[in-house]
């Protein structure tokens, strides 16, 4: 992947241990991650997903 080794890697992933800790790099994973599947989405035109389907009409507000 990207013509990197398993000792660059090792490195980067090294580097990235001493700058942010190992308490903020599992958050930084899931930022990361959301933020690629979201790049994707957007790039293949499915953002039908996250609406309601036509079939379903909203609910009524009633004041009671």
């Amino acid at each position: 992947m990207f013509g990197l080794g398993y000792g660059e890697w090792l490195l980067i992933f090294a580097v990235l241990l001493l700058l942010f800790g190992g308490r903020k790099l599992p958050e930084l994973a899931r930022g990361l991650g959301a933020s690629i599947r979201e790049f994707r989405e957007a790039m293949r035109g499915d953002n039908n997903q996250r609406t309601l389907p036509e079939n379903t009409a909203p609910r009524e507000k009633t004041m009671e």
